[in-house]
């Protein structure tokens, strides 16, 4: 097989994971190039790959999580990549001069979900948040060449703004699972719901810093970055609509309110571009 075949049967195969996992907003917009478009697919590709592992390999988590660290430690050390998921990110970690740091914080952070199933506080909790969704902004910030301390302090607010609410959202699933990211403090005192509800007044504050961080970024980014802060809002408009009861039933967007918000966001980088 040749490189280049290699490598279009290695994006088909990330096309394929993200096809199958995401749920709520599409991970790269269609009004942004297909090469920026692309390295999305394949950053989130591992993402999801490196999540299954911790969530779906039972005893051999552990086992397949150091393996799958080998395998990235070495690609970063220019080792020749196996995995369909590896074979694709090369392309994209060449080319736009990533670092091992961020991929290597998501396998420890799926790590720390086989030692640790419950947290009693917030400064726990947000901990492992910087090392599970942190890393995913930072690396879309390279991507679209933003380099920028503040801007990725903005970015890592957002990011766990991003998780929180999908942490309330799945309550059920993670039970099925064995964990449990509400606080352990705050379902004593409120239950489900009250544990939820805290969630995402935490996630708002936390979405909020979008605002700022769009300011600092060019535009398509800029674009980028309004649909990932309008959609965690709306996931956490429809968890209120439930009244934060996400351990009966788990809400979520519909298709309509996501073509709304992609209107909404496409129509105003329209009438931006100009002054980017």
């Amino acid at each position: 097989m040749s490189e280049y075949t290699e490598l279009a049967a290695a994006d088909a195969y990330c096309r394929l994971l993200a096809r199958r996992h995401y749920e709520n907003f599409s991970i790269a917009s269609r009004l942004l190039p297909a090469g920026l478009r692309r390295d999305l697919a394949r950053v989130y590709a591992y993402c999801r790959f490196t999540d299954d592992l911790g969530d779906e390999s039972g005893s051999m988590a552990r086992t397949r999580l150091a393996r799958w660290r080998s395998e990235v430690v070495e690609l970063f050390e220019g080792g020749p990549p196996v995995h369909p998921v590896l074979v694709a990110l090369r392309d994209t970690v060449e080319g736009h001069g990533l670092h091992a740091q961020p991929f290597l914080d998501l396998i420890q952070a799926n790590m720390q979900d086989q030692e640790v199933t419950s947290y009693e506080s917030w400064p726990a909790l947000h901990s492992y948040c910087m090392l599970s969704a942190a890393p995913v902004g930072r690396v879309v910030l390279r991507l679209f060449g933003l380099a920028d301390p503040a801007a990725e302090r903005l970015s890592d607010d957002v990011c766990i703004g991003l998780q929180l609410a999908n942490f309330a959202q799945d309550v059920s699933w993670d039970d099925v699972k064995g964990r449990r990211y509400l606080l352990t403090p705050e379902l004593e005192a409120g239950g489900t719901a009250g544990a939820v509800r805290a969630h995402c007044e935490r996630a708002r504050q936390l979405l909020a810093s979008g605002e700022q961080l769009e300011k600092l970024a060019p535009g398509r980014l800029r674009l980028q970055l309004a649909l990932y802060r309008l959609g965690g809002q709306a996931i956490l408009d429809s968890i209120e609509r439930a009244g934060f009861e996400t351990d009966r039933v788990r809400p979520r967007v519909s298709m309509a309110a996501k073509a709304a918000l992609v209107l909404r966001v496409g129509g105003g980088h329209v009438r931006s571009l100009g002054t980017v």
